[in-house]
């Protein structure tokens, strides 16, 4: 099994394409050793000590790791976790977990007014064609949150949380394309 590596605009983070589907639908980030409790390629990253965060998508598993740490170092860990997890067809989330669910991707951390549907159904449009494939690129994920008084709330996921140029993304990528398609649309924050 060949397992590709990617960097991408977060230092901190690299790319892992085990060459199969890694989530079916959805994403699933893990910011601490207690959130990935609940996969055990996730646990399995966490012991290494170096790593802060571990995000599935698609097709692809990015892992972060601590300032000071060295990719060159940590890598070949890394690899040979994924390596092994892919190839002895364990599965991502322990059956323990049954309940657990990928959260909704439109779970939002405010309460849409109503009014605003027409609005807000364009945003998500938009950022489900034109965003979220681009920030998939670079191994992260970003996920509506809320709208209000023309404000738009978005969550960095994956590479793109804590990413030094995700506030650019953010504001001279995503803001641009949403102020251009929808007038309505005065700022885009994360959260």
């Amino acid at each position: 099994m060949l397992i590709e590596t990617e960097s991408t605009p977060n230092p901190a983070t690299l790319k892992f394409l085990p060459g199969r589907a890694v989530m079916e639908t959805g994403t699933r980030d893990f910011a601490s050793p207690e959130e990935a409790e609940a996969s055990p390629l996730a646990t399995a990253l966490f012991t290494l000590g170096d790593v802060t965060g571990v995000f599935f998508g698609r097709d692809f598993v990015s892992v972060t790791i601590a300032p000071g740490a060295e990719w060159a170092d940590v890598k070949p860990d890394v690899l040979g976790i994924v390596m092994d997890h892919f190839l002895g067809g364990l599965p991502l989330f322990h059956p323990a977990a049954a309940g657990f669910s990928v959260p909704a991707e439109d779970e939002a951390g405010f309460a849409d007014d109503p009014a605003d549907a027409d609005i807000i159904e364009q945003i998500k449009e938009l950022i489900e064609t034109r965003v979220r494939p681009a920030v998939a690129n670079d191994g992260g994920d970003i996920v509506y949150r809320g709208f209000d008084k023309g404000n738009v709330y978005l969550k960095m996921q994956g590479a793109c949380a804590g990413c030094p140029s995700s506030t650019a993304t953010l504001k001279n990528g995503i803001e641009s394309l949403l102020k251009h398609y929808v007038p309505e649309v005065t700022a885009v924050h994360a959260v």
